[in-house]
């Protein structure tokens, strides 16, 4: 069962509500910072872990 566009809307909808409008854009910047920080890691990880095989 995949999430239609109904559901999205409905998704946006309650998170304005809970959160109101100058919240998001707060919540948004972290979750982008913490998404960029997984990826460095893990390319970190990819790149001991080459180092490690030779």
């Amino acid at each position: 069962m995949a999430i239609g566009p109904w559901q999205i809307v409905l998704i946006i909808v309650v998170v304005l509500l809970l959160f109101g409008g100058k919240k998001i854009p707060e919540l948004m910047k972290g979750l982008g910072s913490g998404m960029k920080e997984f990826k460095n890691a893990s390319k970190e990880e990819d790149a001991d872990k080459k180092e490690t095989d030779k």
